[in-house]
């Protein structure tokens, strides 16, 4: 797969003010895009522009070099998936109902799921290591258990690549760990690519092939991860002096991001 913004550029009717500017970016199958930016800089805007949830003032989509909106819906969302950020479930379901709900881009109107969508499910579910939330009551689970029945119902309908908007907030050390290397394992072992909102540098440092960082103040930046999150950008994009620090340990190497003091914004 290969998935293309090119141009983009978009702004709410009978506003002045342009969310997103001139944003270009690609990403393959088995790469991992993260997308840095500060708050309301337009990251969750540029996810439904560039799956057509909302339509571009200028600019497109492409995939595999055709406009997305020259492919039919049902077409487009059996190849990619988007999980939001994980709210409190209004809905109590069960995880499996709730993962089995991600087979609708394969079934036709009212047909219901069937023994083999369930067992895709299942599976979906064993892949996130979640198999033992199968019968727990969505209204019932953490916040981190909740992300991670939503990735599953993502994978259930066997996309080539997923989009997650901060799928590591509001989660504590251990669950983002766990998200984090979900996404990265998905990416190596079943050739996925995913597009990630996230507001830490350390996370986009830790999984991300590319980055692509939003400003207020300037032209989007993408390219490779180690090129594109470094100290002066950093600076500029969140108006915090930061320092990055490499280090190895157990025979590992991290890079981390240490905020030391805040800075005057970029006019």
């Amino acid at each position: 797969m290969q998935f293309e913004v090119q141009n983009g550029s978009f702004s709410y009717h009978n506003s002045t003010r342009t969310i997103l500017k001139n944003v270009n970016f690609d990403i393959s199958s088995g790469e991992i895009l993260c997308v840095l930016g500060s708050n309301g800089v337009g990251k969750t805007t540029l996810l439904k522009c560039m799956m057509g949830l909302q339509k571009w003032n200028s600019g497109e989509t492409l995939l595999d070099g055709k406009d997305i909106a020259e492919i039919p819906i049902k077409e487009l969302w059996k190849r990619i998936s988007y999980v939001p950020q994980a709210k409190n479930s209004v809905f109590s379901f069960s995880a499996l109902d709730m993962v089995t709900m991600g087979r609708s881009a394969h079934l036709g109107m009212f047909r219901q799921p069937t023994k083999k969508d369930e067992e895709v499910a299942i599976q979906a579910m064993e892949d996130c290591g979640i198999l033992w939330l199968k019968d727990k009551l969505c209204t019932q689970m953490s916040g981190g258990e909740l992300q991670m029945v939503l990735i599953a119902r993502s994978l259930a309908t066997h996309p080539e690549m997923l989009v997650l908007d901060e799928p590591e907030s509001n989660l504590d050390f251990k669950n983002q760990l766990i998200i984090l290397n979900l996404i990265q394992k998905l990416a190596q072992e079943k050739n996925i690519c995913a597009i990630v909102n996230t507001h830490f540098p350390a996370h986009a440092m830790k999984i991300g092939t590319k980055a692509l960082i939003l400003n207020k103040h300037s032209q989007p930046l993408f390219g490779l991860t180690d090129e594109i999150i470094n100290e002066e950008n950093m600076r500029k994009t969140f108006s915090v002096q930061v320092q990055i620090h490499d280090f190895d340990y157990a025979s590992r190497h991290y890079r981390s991001v240490e905020p030391l003091y805040i800075v005057e914004e970029v006019s």
